[in-house]
């Protein structure tokens, strides 16, 4: 059964390390599918849109997303080592996170990434995302790279507005 994990927030040292390679065989085991379905629950719990394994004080290269809209390409997924394939354009967004709470920022990040890794079968998967699924990608990754969008944001401030509130508490990019 999954069950809801603790968010780690900016400060704690877990949040700055490059997070470990997930070796392929371990996918498999027991105790990492219940951390992926951990992952699921403690991210629409919080709720958010995405969700690194760093924050729930792991340090592997995993992340789970849902955008919770109608699109099925945009989740519900797990990305096993994830890396970036292809990053093209800019955008500028306003962006929360789960592990910064209350508080936002504006960024650039790529406008269209196309994303591959492992699945949580190990099967190889490949997400292309443009817009707000992009950058939520990308905010994920850098989790995984002990980068927090605080670190790449300008202009970084307590929610006041109705937008920055529902940025900030989707914990993710709007």
């Amino acid at each position: 059964m999954a069950y809801v994990r603790s968010i780690i927030t900016d400060g704690h040292p877990t949040l700055r390390k490059v997070a470990k390679k997930v070796d392929a065989k371990e996918i498999h085991d027991p105790l990492f599918q219940q951390l992926i379905d951990d992952m699921f629950v403690t991210m629409y719990d919080a709720p958010g849109i995405g969700l690194a394994a760093p924050q729930v004080n792991v340090s592997k290269r995993l992340f789970t997303v849902d955008l919770h809209d109608d699109d099925p390409a945009h989740g519900p997924f797990v990305v096993v080592n994830p890396k970036f394939e292809r990053t093209e354009g800019e955008i500028e967004s306003l962006e929360g996170c789960l592990s910064v709470p209350g508080y936002v920022g504006e960024i650039t990040r790529f406008e269209s990434v196309v994303v591959t890794g492992l699945d949580r079968d190990g099967a190889k998967i490949q997400l292309e995302g443009t817009g707000l699924f992009a950058t939520c990608l990308q905010h994920e990754i850098d989790h995984l790279n002990g980068v927090l969008y605080v670190d790449r944001a300008k202009n970084v401030r307590k929610a006041r507005t109705e937008e920055e509130v529902a940025a900030a508490e989707s914990a993710g990019p709007l």
